[in-house]
């Protein structure tokens, strides 16, 4: 049958189950597994015509593979991309993205408020490459311009920040980024879409370059598949694919048909943790031994205006599903609280169906000095929850037990 072109304004539950196969066609529904390390050549014309840049001839899976490229379809249709990239976890997908746009003498700006791994990934590994990186205040998106030189290629940020569920207006670094800019010097922009989410968030929609998320998290949903991926247009993501070729870190195909299998689910995972994480915030927030909570969904939060104009504006129309505590008395008091839960389990990752918690100062931010520390917004007594899609009310009970 005549396939039909994809309308890509479709709903985003229907991009992630169908991709672009929505049109009557012979062949499996579900997505087969191209488990192979190389591909047999109809005869030698193939390799010539590989030889000669053509890149609809099969190779080799670190080049390309059929399951992977499908996923990759998906999912630039989901992030309203004109193609992603898939690697082999978040921080391939980040390293890869962004040694793509610097190189040695070239320099960063970047919001303090990152995901420890990315911190760390900009502490001790760019100078080593002669690449610096300058922090920004996340409150006042103009001073990229007292830190711009000409040196400067990339400003990188994420939103909601890690643990600390602080938000950066994206369209104020935008703005900012683009009178930084002169005709001579271009520079990106890329953010860490990772805790809002597709669903919550759409940076591309003010005028974002690039996205960066990881797909253990909400993508994948089920603590069982390490996976990243990287959005933008056609050019940027050749550039990147080159990084992926030689870097070597991309997705096994097994792994690209389990985050496939997961992407049919999105919208209802990610729809019932925005609805979990704001009642439970809601509850905490009225507990006696949480002596904060924040959340963007809450009034109580600092930059809900904006998160109510940026996030929830969105598909979702919600806040996520991360939730960040601080109870009285320390480290001493998280740990002792984290050790009590009975359905939330204590373990590191986020976005999966399962609450999780953890201690930044143990976990995303272990082996930081107090000035970077306070410089991130975290404190000891702090616990980051990633609400799950268990009934709310026993989320409630099991939280109201192990802070008593």
């Amino acid at each position: 049958m005549k396939k039909t072109p994809f309308p890509r304004q479709l709903s985003l539950a229907t991009k992630a189950i169908h991709g672009s196969k929505l049109y009557a066609y012979k062949g499996p529904v579900s997505l087969p597994i191209y488990q192979t390390s190389t591909y047999r050549f109809d005869d030698s014309n193939d390799a010539m015509r590989y030889s000669h840049g053509d890149p609809d001839v099969l190779v080799y899976t670190r080049y390309h593979n059929p399951t992977t490229s499908e996923v990759e379809e998906r999912l630039a249709l989901m992030m309203n991309a004109e193609k992603a990239l898939l690697f082999g976890s978040g921080m391939a997908a980040i390293s890869s993205a962004v040694l793509s746009v610097v190189k040695a003498g070239d320099e960063i700006i970047s919001t303090p408020g990152l995901y420890g791994g990315t911190y760390r990934f900009f502490r001790d590994i760019l100078p080593r490459y002669d690449i610096h990186v300058k922090y920004m205040d996340p409150l006042r998106p103009e001073s990229i311009l007292d830190l711009a030189s000409p040196r400067t290629k990339l400003v990188y940020f994420e939103t909601p920040t890690n643990p600390t569920l602080g938000i950066v207006d994206i369209a104020a670094v935008v703005a900012a980024t683009e009178r930084a800019a002169t005709r001579r010097q271009r520079i990106l922009t890329m953010i860490d879409n990772t805790f809002a989410s597709t669903l919550n968030q759409n940076p591309f929609a003010y005028g974002v370059d690039v996205i960066v998320e990881s797909c253990t998290k909400y993508l994948g949903g089920h603590s069982d598949l390490l996976a990243g991926v990287v959005a933008g247009n056609r050019t940027f993501i050749s550039g990147v694919h080159t990084q992926l070729k030689y870097y070597g870190g991309i997705a096994d195909p097994f792994m690209s048909y389990l985050l496939y299998r997961s992407l049919k689910t999105f919208e209802l995972r990610v729809q019932r943790q925005n609805e979990n994480a704001m009642a439970l915030a809601k509850f905490l927030e009225k507990h006696a031994k949480v002596s904060r909570v924040l959340y963007p969904g809450l009034r109580s939060h600092p930059q809900h205006t904006i998160a109510k104009r940026q996030m929830a504006g969105a598909v979702g129309n919600g806040y996520g599903g991360m939730v960040t505590i601080e109870v009285n008395g320390g480290v001493k008091a998280a740990v002792k609280v984290c050790d009590k839960l009975k359905v939330a389990i204590n373990a590191m990752s986020l976005g999966g169906v399962e609450t999780l918690v953890s201690i930044p100062v143990y976990s995303s931010h272990v082996n930081m000095t107090d000035d970077e520390l306070d410089r991130h917004g975290v404190t000891p007594g702090m616990i980051r929850i990633s609400v799950g899609v268990e009934g709310i009310d026993d989320l409630k009970n099991d939280f109201a037990q192990a802070l008593r």
